[in-house]
């Protein structure tokens, strides 16, 4: 319980102090000749009443923060729970692999479909072996690997964007960084099956979008899709990375601007309170949300899935276009 309420960000914690208060008297009905039934609806019915005024009326960059949340599912988790029978794959053919890219090929809902996605690990030992989250150019060369080899095979392509951007490194820089996400890119609009992306937590810059040049892209309600990290805006334009939460509100981040701007194509709704909260509804939610979209993407032959993957990317930001 204590932990519970370590992790919480600040404007959950009267809800977590609730939820404690609910299991220590469920705990105390357990005894003979203790009846606590009422209390415990009443405080029931508190919670969600607190959840919906909280979570209706949340800003900016406690959005940001819920993005990040501790507890937020990752990667590795929606594959668990929406992939069958996954096999990763290993390697970009030119130097290593890279732990904080996975990809590899599975089934979805009896149907083959290659997954790729970015984690950031839970625990410090996972954190520092998926390197926070920030892939290296050999974890962008094995992304494009598995795109092409699903291209070659006819296999629908899923991938799931959690980064605070591409791994800044002297020895990222080195091994083509730029390069690889430049060719990531390039080559996204010639693989020839149906392409979706999610963005289930953070959506940091080019380190995202190189995974992201997908016939779909859809946000999660409490994701964070921009070209800059706050705090990284912040020191650019007023030296100070404290003042993000300033910067999170110019750059408006959240996935409704996204969608209004044609960045996104959709926003998966998540759990009252957050994916950290509910990881399988979560996980529920967006397989639903890849399945219609994949129903819709299959009638559409390869060149028509190119053709209008370029399209949808070359009109943004150009109304004179669309």
């Amino acid at each position: 319980m204590a932990s519970e309420l370590l992790s919480a960000l600040e404007f959950e914690k009267p809800i977590v102090e609730l939820e404690n208060q609910i299991r220590e008297m469920r705990g105390a009905s357990s005894r003979p000749g203790v009846n606590l039934d009422n209390e415990i609806k009443s405080l029931e019915a508190k919670v969600h009443k607190l959840l919906k005024d909280v979570y209706t009326n949340l800003g900016t960059w406690e959005r940001v923060l819920l993005s990040r949340h501790f507890n937020r599912p990752h990667t590795v988790e929606y594959i668990q729970h929406m992939i069958t029978d996954f096999h990763p794959l290993s390697g970009d053919r030119h130097f290593a692999d890279d732990p904080s890219m996975i990809a590899g090929l599975g089934y979805f809902q009896g149907e083959k479909i290659a997954v790729i996605g970015i984690e950031k690990g839970q625990k410090t030992k996972e954190k520092i072996h998926h390197n926070f989250g920030m892939p290296r150019p050999e974890g962008y060369r094995k992304a494009i690997r598995v795109m092409e080899l699903a291209g070659r095979f006819g296999i629908p392509i899923l991938t799931l964007v959690d980064t605070p951007g591409a791994f800044p490194g002297v020895e990222a820089e080195e091994r083509g960084q730029a390069t690889a996400i430049a060719e990531n890119l390039e080559k996204m609009f010639t693989v020839p099956v149906p392409m979706i992306s999610v963005i289930i937590g953070e959506g940091g810059s080019g380190g995202a979008l190189a995974i992201a040049i997908a016939d779909r892209v859809m946000m999660m309600e409490y994701s964070i899709y921009s070209v800059i990290s706050p705090e990284s805006c912040a020191s650019i334009l007023w030296s100070d990375p404290k003042m993000a939460d300033v910067a999170a509100k110019a750059l408006q981040l959240i996935p409704a601007k996204a969608l209004e701007l044609g960045v996104v194509d959709q926003i998966i709704a998540e759990p009252l309170g957050g994916a950290h909260r509910a990881h399988d509804e979560a996980a529920n939610l967006v397989a639903a949300a890849v399945k219609a979209n994949l129903a819709q993407l299959k009638s559409l032959s390869p060149k028509q899935l190119m053709d209008e993957r370029y399209r949808k990317f070359r009109i943004m930001g150009n109304k004179t276009l669309s």
